[in-house]
């Protein structure tokens, strides 16, 4: 059993500091019994929700597909995000969509009967990130996964 699951209260919680494109970005992992919560803020904003089913029934699918792949850092095609809240500007959202999936091919690949949903908190300054960006970005919240 996952030791973060042993003992449900209170939620095990994990957070690491990174300055991305200049701007001081705080990630925050929380462990619940039923999904894990990321939260990314950059100047203590949070302004878009995520969330992507982890489906467990998909695990084959996760064992064809690593890190040393040509394309290992594509996220895994059969997870689908779902915004929640703070969708109204298109190129937002789909930023905020590829890093919710992207941080749940992340949890799947780490532990393929994670079956848990990936909630995703998302308060980015900038409404583009560059691909450096974007790597250090889900580099910060693999420190605390």
């Amino acid at each position: 059993m996952d030791p973060t699951l042993k003992n449900p209260f209170p939620a095990t919680t994990k957070r690491a500091t990174s300055a991305i494109d200049g701007i001081s970005t705080e990630s925050t992992v929380v462990y619940f019994s039923d999904k894990i919560m990321i939260t990314l803020s950059q100047d203590g904003r949070l302004a878009q929700w995520f969330h992507v089913p982890l489906d467990t029934n998909n695990s084959a699918l996760i064992g064809t597909q690593s890190a040393e792949d040509e394309d290992g850092l594509l996220p895994l095609t059969h997870l689908t995000p779902t915004t929640l809240l703070g969708g109204a500007i298109q190129s937002r959202e789909s930023l905020g969509q590829l890093i919710a999936v992207q941080l749940a091919s992340v949890v799947s690949m780490r532990n393929k009967d994670e079956g848990r949903m990936v909630v995703l908190g998302l308060g980015l300054v900038k409404e583009e990130l560059e691909r450096s960006g974007f790597i250090q970005l889900i580099e910060l919240v693999g420190k605390c996964l």
